[in-house]
């Protein structure tokens, strides 16, 4: 049975195809039409799933949408209806939209379905989850564990915002839910949007920012804005946001509380956007502690799984961690709303058919998260020399040897191998490489290979085998979705005089034998690296550690700011050129700045927009 699972139309659409069980493909539209969080239909994305099967639309048996389009119109009318007259204004001109996109999304989906078949049997196999419901099954489904907790939050989907669910064999269940508008997602966006970032994107950098500030306003936010019970549960006081009825997430209100208006995305950070970061990241954890605590003491459940964009702050998920009131944790590595796409697939599956669950091995049944395109070795050769590349093939073994000498030599290297990843991180896949021991690389990286702000940390990806060697954690994590600091015998103790620097003055001290992977407050976004999932990016860290004595590589992702992860080997070349990236290595094919012809070099610094 073959099930092709889509989410479309809010942001971050996305296509995933579940063949018996099993996960076969996965992949966001933004990879394809090189739009960040295209909210599109999943065009691209649905042909490469139908593709990788080997299957047209005729091949598959349904299709499922991530969410239910007719009660989130619901909510929304409802909303505007409970806080009329506000927002008149915005119910205007929002109303021509929610006609077209939700009340009439069913038809909307059929039509592009027939796109593909004509004689698309829409009425018997098309089929709708609920969005919290598909969050769920993308965390419970793929995990290791045949029984779970399975907690997921994010801003709204349908009506909920947080829900728990418990997940045993094929089954799962909702027991409890808080709706709408008390969201925690919303409650970190609104901060988001204050502090001058972009909604729905520039939640990683309140987080990346939080470790060079002070939790000043954690008493204002919970005495103002959250009700927080001890359990976990939270109620928002609405009169400080602006979310529900306006065109904004706060209001004035909000500004006179902490001191002015937003800031504006040109202006200049300051010590208070950090304390403001480092205050609703500390908020924030609490609420996902007393959540999890209250969860655990409830149920009994020894596993948890987690799911939703709030399962995307791996700092809090850090803190879970090393809490340890679950015995296991795993996170869904899609767990923003592309994930959605494969949860609907498996939701369909497991509820809708009843099917039973796949043994998922050892660590998880999403292949790593490589679910997307790959590329054979004659057509990255072909592909390269039409765009003009100049380059030596060579073997793997070769390959992996140039490129562990390059990366030693302190240089930073664009790294394209096997399938795209599935979610918002590289995973060694479609990265940006460089040398974890060096103080410079991580400005470097940011300023003139990323063109991103100089305050954003880097991830180290660390061979699993000795990952509690170097870091604090003692558990897998392969998708980036778990902070823990850098072993103690690692660090390098700051003097009175770098503790006392300036918010990202402090950045540029080395901390530790890694600096170049070790933020501020000694923690770090790790990726431990499996030879199991990721054979090739294990053997070249291999080869590093033999040649340095170090198993640590900073690894970012294969694009600018503002462009989504590079998906063909044209796009790592476009990069590559428009970048200070001075290696390239596409499959088997090695490519030197300096051998390249400097007609082709790119203006890349300017060529996407704010992320």
């Amino acid at each position: 049975m073959r099930i092709l699972g889509v989410s479309a139309f809010y942001h971050d659409s996305a296509a995933a195809l579940v063949e018996d069980g099993a996960i076969v493909a996965a992949a966001q539209e933004e990879r394809f039409t090189r739009k960040k969080h295209d909210a599109s239909f999943p065009k691209n994305a649905v042909e490469y799933c139908l593709g990788e099967a080997d299957v047209g639309l005729d091949g598959i048996d349904f299709v499922a949408f991530y969410d239910k389009p007719f009660l989130k119109f619901e909510r929304l009318l409802e909303t505007y209806l409970a806080f009329a007259p506000r927002g008149f204004r915005s119910f205007r001109m929002a109303i021509p939209v929610w006609l077209r996109e939700k009340l009439f999304q069913k038809d909307l989906l059929r039509r592009r379905l027939e796109a593909f078949d004509p004689g698309f049997d829409w009425q018997n196999k098309l089929l709708f989850a609920e969005h919290h419901q598909s969050h769920a099954a993308s965390a419970f489904y793929p995990s290791p564990f045949d029984e779970a907790l399975v907690l997921t939050m994010d801003g709204v989907g349908e009506w909920a915002t947080t829900s728990v669910a418990i997940g045993r064999g094929k089954d799962l269940s909702v027991i409890k839910e808080l709706h709408f508008p008390h969201s925690l997602g919303l409650l970190y966006s609104a901060f988001t949007y204050y502090t001058g970032f972009k909604v729905n994107s520039g939640e990683y950098k309140v987080m990346g920012l939080a470790p060079y500030g002070e939790p000043k306003y954690v008493s204002l936010i919970l005495d103002h804005l959250v009700d927080l019970k001890e359990d976990g549960t939270f109620r928002l006081d609405q009169s400080y946001f602006d979310y529900c009825t306006g065109l904004r997430m706060t209001n004035e209100k909000f500004n006179a509380l902490f001191g002015g208006p937003p800031r504006k995305p040109d202006q200049w950070l300051t010590q208070r956007e950090m304390d403001l970061a480092a205050s609703i990241q500390r908020v924030t954890e609490e609420i996902v502690l007393r959540l999890t605590r209250a969860l655990a003491k409830e149920t009994g459940s020894k596993n948890l799984c987690l799911a939703g964009g709030v399962a995307l702050n791996c700092v809090a998920n850090g803190k879970v961690l090393r809490e340890r009131t679950f015995k296991n944790i795993w996170v869904q590595p899609a767990a923003g709303d592309a994930g959605g796409a494969l949860g609907a697939a498996l939701c369909a599956y497991h509820l809708n058919q009843g099917r039973p669950r796949l043994p998922n091995g050892a660590i998880d049944g999403m292949h790593g998260s490589y679910l997307g395109p790959a590329f054979a070795q004659e057509d990255i050769a072909r592909r390269l020399s039409a765009a003009g590349a100049r380059f030596q093939a060579q073997s793997e073994a070769e390959a992996i040897e140039r490129t562990a000498h390059a990366l030693a030599e302190g240089k930073a290297v664009g790294w394209f191998q096997g399938r795209m990843e599935f979610g918002p991180r590289a995973l060694g896949a479609r990265s940006i490489l460089g040398d974890a021991r060096s103080p410079a690389m991580q400005k470097m990286l940011n300023l003139k290979v990323k063109y991103r702000e100089s305050f954003r940390p880097f991830a180290p990806s660390v061979l699993r085998e000795d990952a509690a060697d170097w870091f604090d954690i003692d558990c897998d994590s392969p998708y980036m979705l778990m902070v823990a600091d850098v072993a103690a015998k690692r660090q390098r103790a700051m003097t009175a005089g770098e503790q006392a620097l300036f918010g990202i003055e402090k950045l540029n001290v080395p901390r530790s034998e890694i600096p170049a992977v070790t933020h501020v407050d000694y923690s770090a976004r790790i990726q431990t690296v499996h030879k199991e999932t990721n054979p090739r990016f294990h053997g070249l860290i291999s080869r590093f550690k033999e040649l340095t004595g170090c198993p640590v590589v900073v690894n970012t992702s294969f694009n600018v700011r503002g462009e989504p992860i590079v998906c063909t080997p044209e796009d790592a070349f476009r990069c590559f050129m428009g970048t200070d990236i001075e290696v390239l290595v596409v499959g088997n094919c090695y490519l030197d700045k300096n051998d390249q012809d400097p007609k082709l070099k790119l203006d890349y610094k300017n060529a996407f927009g704010l992320d």
